[in-house]
């Protein structure tokens, strides 16, 4: 299948300010993430970046960036907007979204997102286990999932983070996103779903629209960095590997 991997990068997070730039035993984040991306057999793998510290970052590394409009309203319409950028962009079946903020992330899974596309599913993402704790965790985004056996993968029929206290076919979701460009295009058009505002979760907006989102299992996926406490925690597991 050919694949874009496209990571987005924006440096005026609220929660975490400058957050692809930031040192994790000095070297950027977003270079690291980079890097897990080349790690992959796939051979098309571009930074979706909104400012030129970033752009030079990857471009010095040999890899390949693209600038968006910082003004733009989530990362999946600055994916949306690079993709457009790239010669002949529609010679590839699968555009991956790999966020920037999963330094940790198996190069080797990165690929099982396309594993719903190849399946007839409209979005494809990853889920991996959660524990009772993390359930409780508001600040985690949950997965429900029915399995399709046959196939190792599920559809995914709910979004959530606010606690439901229980654990049966629930699982951490995992931000990566695979898309065709037709699913691209339809969900960059459409305007946020009401779910999507209240819950304050884009997958919803696919869901409203009857668009399948179908799931991989991954085991064990490490954080994501979302605050400067999780950085200090991806800094202590690098160390004591």
């Amino acid at each position: 299948m050919k694949t874009a991997i496209i990571i987005p990068a924006r440096m005026a997070s609220k929660r975490f300010p400058n957050k692809p730039m930031a040192l994790i035993n000095g070297i950027p984040m977003i270079q690291m993430v980079w890097e897990k991306a080349q790690n992959t057999s796939c051979e098309d793998v571009y930074v979706a970046c909104s400012e030129k510290i970033v752009f030079d970052t990857i471009i010095n590394l040999g890899g390949k960036a693209i600038m968006t409009d910082p003004n733009l309203p989530s990362g999946t319409d600055r994916i949306y907007s690079a993709l457009k950028e790239i010669q002949n962009y529609n010679k590839f079946e699968s555009i991956i979204n790999l966020q920037g903020d999963m330094p940790l992330i198996d190069s080797k899974d990165i690929l099982k997102v396309n594993d719903p596309i190849i399946n007839g599913f409209d979005i494809g993402t990853l889920g991996t286990n959660l524990s009772s704790k993390e359930e409780s965790n508001i600040n985690i985004t949950k997965v429900k999932i029915d399995w399709i056996k046959r196939m190792y993968i599920g559809n995914a029929t709910d979004f959530y983070k606010k606690p439901k206290g229980y654990l049966e076919n629930i699982y951490h979701h995992v931000g990566i996103y695979s898309y065709t460009i037709d699913s691209l295009s339809k969900f960059v058009s459409m305007k946020p779903s009401s779910n999507e505002i209240d819950y304050k979760l884009e997958q919803w907006r696919a869901l409203d629209a009857n668009m399948s989102i179908g799931v991989s299992y991954v085991n064990n996926v490490p954080i994501s960095v979302d605050t400067k406490e999780d950085l200090i925690q991806i800094e202590n597991i690098i160390k004591s590997n």
